[in-house]
């Protein structure tokens, strides 16, 4: 069911949450990770960080949309956008790192979903308008981002040998670059609200074939299987506890809600 407000993604949330617990699927990673940027927005909203707090709410819950409606096509068989498809085969390949999971899905939100989003919520000469608010926004994924990062310590204690085989540097994680991808998305809206509706869908299925590209190089960097599997063999294998560590919150039962 469609969501129509950012509290409606929420509760679409937790229920990915609480059901990838129950199943021990490590879609949950994630779905936890994005749960926590959604309130992080949220509450910016409440506490008018944002020029227009209704329009940042449609933006959230069009972009949250198109993650959510990703997960349904691929439980349903359907097909979901290149990049997500790659993201969500990498679940059942226990060889790649948690990080990599949380990056593949990182990558396709932002690279593909956002740009889209916002040109939606505010199509041709509107645009402009939502500059400010789309770079406030970005903050907020940014922080969150960092966040997790800090928290991989006790996930994953190796994870910062990325730095000694060349997957990792200030800005670069595994060969994805945060600030190149929000920019990216930037550019991709503007193209959007540019160009005729008719050319939408070229636009968005090459920009889909190239961010795909993003996800193989993200998930399956070449030359590295070996150092990638030392960092992986002493990362947390219990796909509950990850999930709860990202989730920052202790799931008992997976009848109940994961706390905010």
């Amino acid at each position: 069911m469609p969501a129509n407000s950012i509290d409606d993604v929420i509760s679409s949330l937790d229920a990915l949450i609480e059901g990838a617990w129950e199943e021990h699927n490590r879609i949950g990673y994630f779905a936890a990770l994005y749960r926590r940027i959604t309130h992080a927005v949220q509450d910016g909203i409440a506490q008018n960080k944002f020029a227009d707090g209704a329009r940042m709410e449609r933006l959230d819950v069009t972009f949250a949309q198109r993650y959510l409606d990703a997960v349904t096509a691929y439980r349903t068989g359907a097909k979901p956008s290149h990049c997500w498809k790659i993201a969500f085969e990498a679940i059942n390949d226990d060889s790649r790192l948690i990080l990599q999971h949380l990056l593949a899905g990182i990558n396709a939100h932002i690279n593909l979903d956002l740009g889209i989003a916002a040109a939606e919520v505010s199509p041709g000469d509107q645009l402009p308008s939502l500059k400010a608010d789309f770079d406030t926004i970005n903050a907020v994924l940014a922080s969150q981002v960092s966040a997790v990062e800090d928290e991989m310590s006790a996930l994953s204690p190796l994870v910062k040998n990325l730095s000694l085989i060349g997957l990792k540097t200030e800005t670069t994680i595994i060969n994805f670059n945060i600030d190149l991808a929000r920019k990216a998305a930037w550019f991709a809206a503007e193209r959007l609200a540019g160009e005729p509706t008719v050319l939408h869908d070229v636009t968005i299925e090459g920009l889909d074939l190239a961010v795909a590209i993003g996800a193989r190089a993200i998930l399956y960097p070449p030359g590295h299987f070996a150092a990638l599997a030392e960092i992986r063999e002493v990362e947390v294998q219990d796909v509950r506890s990850v999930i709860e560590t990202l989730a920052r919150s202790q799931i008992s039962n997976p009848s109940e809600r994961v706390a905010p």
